[in-house]
């Protein structure tokens, strides 16, 4: 009798089957991959904009251009 009192409170607790939230990590990974992406989109439109891309082109010609 005890033991199935502890194996029915364990599944209460933990759930049928042992993990109770088996597919929120599916989710959390589809949020942060989504995410990204987004961050991704934003990141690319910034550094291919002309005004980064100038600042940019300015930055490794002042390098190349040092005097030694």
């Amino acid at each position: 009798m005890w033991v199935w009192m502890r194996v029915r409170a364990r599944r209460l607790v933990c759930g049928a089957a042992g993990g109770g939230d088996a597919g929120m990590t599916t989710s959390e990974y589809a949020m942060g991959t989504i995410a990204a992406c987004a961050f991704a989109a934003v990141l690319y439109k910034v550094v291919t904009s002309d005004m980064v891309a100038g600042a940019l082109e300015a930055v490794v010609g002042r390098a190349l251009n040092v005097p030694f």
